[in-house]
């Protein structure tokens, strides 16, 4: 286990839905955190609270409940800027998860209303991602290059599941006008080298955006220090509740950017024939937020930072180490992504020969009350280019322990005595 500052057992009392029973009075394993992570009593209490006691509109009404709602609507905002070290609470936007933060700033580019030249798209023009991608990064730019004409191009992956840089200056290049790659992979685990990639970047004076939704919730992310341009992730998966994301974006940048959505609260004044708009950030963000959600958010943060994000980060890579030993003994298996827990998060995605993936997550919840997730993911490219169809994933988090590592084993065996 983890070194004994971090007690993982008093942790696993937080989160009230880990000492459930299964019918059939199996006890829950909870491996499937990089699909959505479980909710400590912080967090539900905190958004129960709000529901029952300061619940009004935000950013309208005058009287001493709307005044309580923005204030605690305003201040999840203060504390998720601080969390990921925005330089300013005003480059914090709220959305309703990474998916729509990614297709926020898709939008933008070859949009006729925005002049400004770095948002300029049209044939010639190139949008880099990766094979690694989930899904919410790689369809908004699909949508954009037939929108503008513009050619989408990508990284390769690598047979040890690494983002293959050697053509980095040949992808990459003076016709290039947005990187976007993942963070980490929700596949292979893989945290991808950022520097090298925005250094070509800079060099072509091309713009470049991060999916940090699998980094942000288990380590320490500091948009400054990244020094890339935007960088999206999402509530839900950081101890957070589900409708809620946030697109960070250097200020410039988004003040550049065009409205997204349009509707009330992200207006200056409305005339029949036209409108201004306002400020950053609530540019973006439309109608009625996701008060309660965004609340919730804050307090994940508080329980994240309370915890503390490098003793998160250590317990899970003894963890993945740990996990990667125990599965790289079981007969025939193959762990889809880096064999080794550096640069690496807890993602282990893996094959059984002649099983699959179904059968597998199937039968481990049946008998065992092992959750974990299968399928490709989000993430179907990748898996044709490992030339499988789905893979079993079990990602950890940081109430996992090696016994539910242990269990998730035991589970295996069994699959492969029922399955011959």
């Amino acid at each position: 286990m983890t070194g004994s500052m971090f007690d993982v057992e008093r942790i696993r009392k937080d989160f009230p839905i880990l000492s459930r029973e299964l019918p059939g009075g199996r006890p829950l394993v909870y491996l499937d955190s990089g699909n959505s992570s479980q909710k400590p009593t912080h967090v539900i209490n905190t958004m129960r609270d709000h529901l029952e006691q300061h619940y009004s509109n935000v950013g309208r009404a005058m009287h001493a409940l709307g005044s309580e709602s923005t204030e605690a609507y305003e201040s999840a905002r203060d504390k998720i800027a601080a969390f990921v070290g925005a330089p300013e609470r005003d480059e914090v936007v709220f959305t309703k998860n990474a998916s729509e933060a990614l297709n926020l700033v898709a939008y933008a580019f070859g949009n006729p209303t925005c002049a400004d030249e770095r948002f300029r798209m049209g044939p010639g023009d190139e949008i880099v991602i990766s094979e690694m991608e989930h899904h919410s990064n790689i369809v908004p730019w699909q949508l954009l290059a037939q929108r503008t004409g513009a050619k989408l191009r990508w990284f390769s992956v690598t047979d040890e599941g690494r983002l293959d840089l050697s053509s980095l200056d040949e992808l990459v290049n003076e016709r290039t006008k947005i990187v976007s790659i993942v963070h980490q992979s929700n596949v292979l685990g893989t945290i991808n080298p950022v520097a090298p990639v925005l250094a070509r970047a800079r060099q072509v004076g091309a713009l470049m955006m991060l999916d940090a939704s699998q980094s942000v919730p288990h380590r320490q992310v500091d948009v400054a220090a990244l020094g890339v341009d935007f960088v999206a992730f999402t509530g839900h998966k950081m101890v957070g509740p589900s409708g809620i994301g946030v697109l960070w974006g250097r200020r410039e940048l988004l003040e550049a950017m065009p409205p997204f959505l349009g509707g009330g609260e992200m207006i200056e004044a409305v005339w029949m024939d036209h409108s201004t708009f306002a400020p950053v950030p609530h540019k973006f963000e439309a109608g009625t937020p996701p008060i309660v959600e965004a609340i919730g958010l804050g307090a994940a943060v508080d329980y994240l930072t309370s915890v503390g994000m490098e003793d998160i980060r250590r317990h899970e890579h003894d963890l993945t180490e740990y996990g990667l030993r125990a599965l790289g003994e079981f007969p025939g298996l193959r762990v889809i992504g880096p064999q080794t827990a550096e640069d690496r998060g807890g993602t282990l995605s893996f094959t059984i020969p002649g099983v699959h993936p179904h059968d597998v997550g199937q039968v481990l919840d049946d008998h065992f009350g092992i959750a974990v997730r299968v399928g490709h993911h989000c993430a179907r490219p990748l898996h044709l280019r490992f030339g499988i169809p789905a893979t079993t994933r079990a990602s950890i988090y940081l109430y996992n322990t090696t016994d539910e590592i242990d269990a998730l084993v035991r589970g295996l065996h069994h699959v492969a005595k029922i399955f011959g």
